[in-house]
C-alpha cells in the first residue's frame, strides 16, 4: 500500500491497535515531545559549556553541524523508511502503521509526532552512539540534532494544523501539500527543502503550476 495512492481524508482518525494501551501510546499532544526535546537539548548544551573542555566556538560549530545533520536524517528517514516500498505484507503493515496512516488522515493532530516513549528510546540510543563516536563533543552536537527534531515537529504540526502564513515560510506549507496531495514521491523535506534540491526530489512543476490548488488543501 503506497501512501501516495491513499486518498487523504481531511477529518477523522483511525484506530491502529486493538490493545487500548498501545493505541493510547501511539498518540501524543505535540507540546509533550517538543517541550521534552527542547529542554533536553538545553540541558546537554549547558553541560557542554560548563563541564567539558570544548571551546565556545567549537560548541557552536558542533551545534550547527548537529542541526544540519538532522535535516539530512529527516529527509532520509522520510524518503527511505517511511516511504518504503510495500513489497510484502509485513512491509506494507510497517509502512502504513508508521506513516501511511498519516497520509490517510493528515489532519489527525494526535499523530503528527512520534510517540514520546519511542522517541525517548531512539534519542537515548542515538546519543549513546554519538558519544561512542565523538566523545564529549556529543554534548554539543546532540543539542543541535535534537533541537532540529523539535523544530521539525513544530513545523510539521503547524503545516497540518494552521493556515499558511503570508511570508516566505508559506513555501513549507506548499511543499508539504504537494507531497500529501499531489505526489508522495517528491518533496520529502518538511522543515527544510535543502536535501530535496540536493537529491533532485523537489517538484518544480507543481510548485509553478499547482501552487494555488495545493494551498487549498491545507
Amino acid at each position: 500500500m503506497e501512501p501516495q495512492k491513499i486518498k487523504p481524508k481531511n477529518n477523522g482518525t483511525k484506530q491502529l491497535f486493538d490493545n487500548p494501551i498501545l493505541e493510547a501510546l501511539s498518540r501524543t499532544h505535540i507540546a509533550i515531545p517538543v517541550s521534552l526535546f527542547f529542554i533536553l537539548g538545553a540541558v546537554l548544551g549547558w553541560y557542554a559549556f560548563t563541564h567539558t573542555d570544548l571551546t565556545n566556538w567549537l560548541i557552536g560549530v558542533l551545534f550547527v553541524t548537529g542541526l544540519i545533520a538532522f535535516t539530512f536524517v529527516e529527509y532520509w528517514m522520510h524518503r527511505s523508511v517511511y516511504h518504503i516500498e510495500p513489497t510484502t505484507p509485513a512491509r506494507a503493515k510497517f509502512q502504513y502503521t508508521t506513516h501511511g496512516v498519516h497520509h490517510e488522515y493528515p489532519k489527525d493532530k494526535s499523530r503528527l509526532a512520534m510517540p514520546p516513549i519511542l522517541a525517548v528510546i531512539i534519542s537515548g540510543t542515538l546519543f549513546a552512539i554519538f558519544f561512542l563516536l565523538m566523545g564529549e563533543a556529543a554534548y554539543a552536537f546532540f543539542p543541535g540534532f535534537i533541537w532540529g527534531y523539535a523544530g521539525y515537529l513544530l513545523v510539521h504540526y503547524c503545516v497540518h494544523a494552521y493556515a499558511p502564513p503570508k511570508n516566505f515560510l508559506k513555501h513549507l506549507w506548499i511543499n508539504h501539500a504537494i507531497h500529501h496531495y499531489k505526489d508522495g514521491n517528491v518533496v520529502f523535506g518538511v522543515s527544510s527543502p535543502l536535501w530535496d534540491y540536493v537529491f533532485n526530489t523537489m517538484d518544480d512543476k507543481h510548485q509553478k503550476k499547482d501552487t494555488s490548488k495545493a494551498m487549498e488543501t491545507l
